[in-house]
């Protein structure tokens, strides 16, 4: 599949910072710290199925997907990355997979999704308690910051992206696997009824939790566009941005550089 590369204007450009159908919108008497406590509350309880679960609403191409972004993360040898909203690790997994001897983290802000993959990565991995809006670590401390299905559950976009651009290093490689909205197509139809029938059937029979898998399809859809989504790398200043949809276009990587010169 060809990369759709983006050519960053001279100026920053307005997009929208929330989205209709967004956790932003739908809970907005409440305070962003109140917001980001539901969504770590919310995962912290489907840890346990979060693995099978993503297998199953995917039909297994997350693994593929995943592979993918490692692969475009171009980690030098000894080098090190940082997956931010690790969740259970399987990007940081991958990478210690794909470049072996290189010095990988796994950062998130819920302690069971933590333990999760603690369990099943044993020493291999370093984990570490970090939320994307305030990440611990100093400027310029990776050569590469991965993500899975992360940007869609910040509650600020834009500092998210600042973050990950502080503790990039200057050349450092920006890798980001989210959904975005689909286009419309023959399958939209049958993409709807996937996402909020069958999403949340299987939820409640795998985890006995709903709710959340009521919440993943409504912002999955209702997240940005991917050129939406590279507009907003462009105003953080990345270069050399590019992407590729997948999964009928319910699905994106986005992959960046942070300039020499920064």
């Amino acid at each position: 599949m060809q990369a759709a590369m983006w050519n960053s204007p001279q100026k920053a450009v307005r997009v929208p910072l929330c989205w209709p159908g967004s956790p932003i919108i739908m809970t907005n008497s409440s305070s962003p710290q109140e917001r980001a406590r539901a969504v770590q509350s919310m995962f912290g309880r489907i840890a346990p199925r979060y693995d099978l679960m993503n297998r199953l609403m995917t039909g297994g191409m997350d693994v593929r997907l995943r592979k993918k972004v490692i692969r475009l993360a171009k980690l030098p040898a000894g080098g090190s990355l940082l997956d931010l909203g690790a969740g259970t690790g399987d990007l940081a997994q991958e990478a210690h997979h794909q470049y072996p001897g290189s010095r990988i983290t796994a950062a998130d802000f819920t302690l069971g999704m933590m333990q999760t993959g603690q369990k099943r990565s044993g020493p291999r991995l370093n984990f570490a308690a970090a939320d994307a809006l305030n990440i611990p670590f100093a400027n310029a401390s990776f050569d590469v910051v991965v993500s899975g299905f992360l940007l869609r559950n910040v509650v600020n976009l834009p500092l998210a992206l600042r973050e990950q651009w502080r503790v990039l290093k200057p050349g450092g490689i920006f890798v980001s696997l989210d959904t975005t909205k689909p286009r419309k197509n023959v399958f939209s139809p049958l993409i709807r009824f996937h996402m909020h029938t069958i999403i949340p059937l299987l939820g409640q029979l795998l985890s006995g939790e709903r709710d959340p898998y009521v919440y993943l399809p409504t912002t999955s859809e209702n997240f940005l566009s991917a050129e939406q989504l590279a507009v907003h790398l462009a105003n953080t200043g990345f270069r050399e941005i590019s992407y590729n949809r997948h999964m009928f276009s319910t699905v994106a990587i986005h992959w960046a550089r942070k300039p020499l010169d920064e």
